[in-house]
């Protein structure tokens, strides 16, 4: 699958260049020429990485970043012609992933995006998730316990799985948001409600069966 990238770039001629480069390049890009189209373009999903230019008309993209940063862990490379070291740092400490001072070359704009994919890129993980008599199959995306198959919506299911990779840890709602929705501003009576439906399913295993326990003021958690 091609990575598909946001682009918030306001001078068009840069912006231009680098789209077609991209693009030759096996990307797929989606250019915003000011912040607010830029916000938009991150927060409707599906965007891979994002490079930033920092000189919006409408805005600061360091303000940007630090929005983006309240919420996401979205890989973000910086591209500027502000190269001192200050404000470098400052791109740095906010939450860029990288930091490249114009001018450059487009090799390099595809090195160093290949190279914050590589390190974002989520490690091998079990296709098989045992929680006590709970089986989750996450190539088939199915969960069962003592052999009773669960009847599990696609939220329901991720819900499951994402408690799963870690039982007894305690999650908070805006945590299983972001990780389950890609978005924490969604309210967390969504997973209040998934929590209820999903505990509604598990309760009908055969004993003993795993559960969701709530832990006042923090979240939730799976127990064996």
């Amino acid at each position: 699958m091609r990575p598909h990238l946001a682009l918030i770039e306001d001078d068009p001629d840069f912006a231009l260049m680098c789209r077609t480069y991209l693009e030759r390049e096996g990307f797929t890009v989606t250019w915003a020429m000011d912040a607010r189209a830029g916000k938009a373009v991150m927060h409707d999903g599906g965007i891979d990485l994002v490079v930033l230019d920092l000189g919006l008309p409408d805005g600061s993209g360091l303000e940007l970043l630090r929005a983006l940063r309240s919420t996401s862990r979205l890989p973000v490379i910086v591209v500027s012609g502000r190269g001192d070291e200050t404000d470098r740092v400052a791109g740095l400490e906010i939450g860029a992933d990288d930091y490249l001072v114009k001018p450059f070359s487009q090799r390099e704009l595809v090195a160093r995006i290949g190279a914050v994919l590589r390190r974002c890129r989520p490690p091998e993980l079990p296709a098989v998730l045992d929680v006590g008599t709970l089986r989750v199959d996450t190539a088939a995306r199915q969960a069962s316990g003592t052999g009773v198959l669960l009847n599990l919506r696609p939220k329901e299911y991720a819900l499951l799985e994402a408690l799963a990779r870690s039982p007894g840890r305690v999650f908070s709602a805006e945590q299983l948001l972001e990780l389950i929705w890609g978005a924490s501003w969604q309210q967390s009576a969504t997973v209040v409600e998934h929590v209820y439906r999903l505990r509604g399913k598990l309760s009908r295993l055969p004993a003993p069966a795993p559960r969701i326990t709530t832990v006042r003021g923090y979240g939730y958690r799976l127990d064996p």
